[in-house]
Formats: structure tokens, sequence, C-alpha cells
């Protein structure tokens, strides 16, 4: 178990609106139009789709009956729904959305230790556009490896993690030195970022392989992580601003 708990904030010199107000966006819409994951009609229209992104066309499936191999119950399972969109914004609304209160809280945990640093050094409409562009390609990512695994292309996919994994990468990059305190079994300790992140991203490499040969490495959509950490590595070097220097006055001695 390895647990970002918080990190050095010392040199932060704005407040991060931005990255809060993503937080309160990510966290009303799993409550009010999710329902707290109980609405899955809701979520089977804004997730995306792989299908639908690579076809342009939406998509509505049938209800399933699904039976209860350990209780022996069934349950009627929603197909998936017409979305009132063009489909293509599915790779906006699909990253803020949550498969349950775990998937959120993890998610934003990460996006509050590091997203105010980011934004910080980028700028608030820089950062803005930074996570909002890395969470579509990290979308597109998914689409494109589920096609290339010959994975189901019907199976939703959501979650802030590609975005967030494009806000670690951009803050290893701006960062790598800055201290990152996290719990790990029965110990708290304080590692630099380039560690923290480093093990994170290669846990999701390690568990990514379980994608190959068609598997769908336990319902996470590992591809998105990768492609989204990927893409901030590229391009935070566009969004980075340029650092704030305080000059101070030295005074002559003549």
């Amino acid at each position: 178990m390895l647990l970002p708990i918080g990190d050095e904030n010392h040199d932060r010199e704005s407040f991060p609106f931005v990255n809060y107000l993503l937080i309160i966006a990510n966290i009303l819409v799993f409550i009010f139009l999710q329902g707290f994951g109980y609405n899955i009609h809701f979520t089977y229209a804004y997730a995306i789709i792989p299908a639908e992104i690579l076809t342009g066309k939406d998509i509505v499936t049938d209800s399933q009956l699904i039976i209860d191999p350990v209780l022996g119950g069934s349950f009627e399972m929603p197909g998936l729904q017409p979305t009132g969109i063009p489909v293509f914004l599915t790779l906006i609304t699909a990253m803020f959305m949550h498969g349950g209160i775990g998937h959120l809280a993890g998610n934003m945990l990460y996006l509050w230790i590091c997203g105010d640093n980011v934004e910080d050094r980028m700028g608030h409409f820089r950062y803005l556009l930074f996570y909002l562009l890395c969470g579509v390609l990290s979308g597109l990512s998914h689409v494109f490896s589920t096609l290339f695994f010959g994975q189901d292309l019907l199976m939703p996919c959501l979650g802030a993690s590609g975005a967030i994994s494009a806000v670690l990468a951009g803050y290893v990059v701006l960062f790598p030195h800055k201290r990152i305190t996290i719990w790990i079994l029965f110990f708290i300790i304080s590692v630099p970022a380039i560690l923290a992140i480093g093990l994170w991203f290669i846990f999701q490499v390690s568990n990514g392989l379980g994608a190959l040969g068609g598997q769908q490495a336990g319902g996470v959509a590992y591809a998105a992580h990768i492609g989204g950490f990927i893409a901030g590595l590229l391009l935070v070097g566009r969004f980075k601003g340029k650092r704030r220097y305080r000059k101070s006055r030295v005074r002559s001695g003549r």
C-alpha cells in the first residue's frame, strides 16, 4: 500500500482555484448526476464507448439479465443509453464521472496533492487547458488500445484518472525533487516526487500488461492512465508558465 498524503507547498504563490473547482465538479457529478454511482442510465449515456468514438455514432443496446454465480440471484443490467450530446464530447464528460466512492476518493486525493503546484507553475487558464486536453488524449489512448488488443468495444470507460495521470507527469517534470509524504504499510515517510510518482507509473505499466491478449485488466483502463501520463510528459513544456521571481532591492553603499 502506497498512499500519498501531502507534499511541500511553501513555494506556491497563487491560490489554486481551478484545481479546487475541478475537484468540486467531480464530486458534484458523482453525487447529483450519477447518484453515488447508482444512476447507471446516466453513466452509460455519457461514459466513453470505444465503438462510438471509432464510428462517430451513438449506440444503444438492450438490457441484459445477469445471474450472480455465488448467490444465485439475478438482476437486470441496463444496456448502453442514448447520448444527448455528440458522442465525441463523451471524451470530456467521462473524465468527470467515477465508478464508485473509492475510485473518486483516490483520484481526488492525487489531484488535491499535486494539482495545486502544477496550476501555480502553469497559470490558471493554461492548467485547465492542459488538464482537459490530456484527459481527452488519455481517453483516445484507451479507445485505440481497446481496438488494437481486440477488447470489448462496447465496454464503458470513465474517470478522471487519465487527466490526473497527466498532472502527475507535469508534477514530476516541474518538481522532481519536491518531497511527497506517503503512507506505506505502517510508516509515513517523505520521498522525492520522482521516486513516488515513478513507482506509481511503474505500477500502471506492469498492471497494464494484463491487457495484452484481450483481457480487461480487472476492469481498469490502464491504457488511459499510461496515455495520460505520456501526454503530460510531452505537453508540460508547452503549458509551463515563466517562473516569477521576486526581485530584492539592494541598497548601494554610496
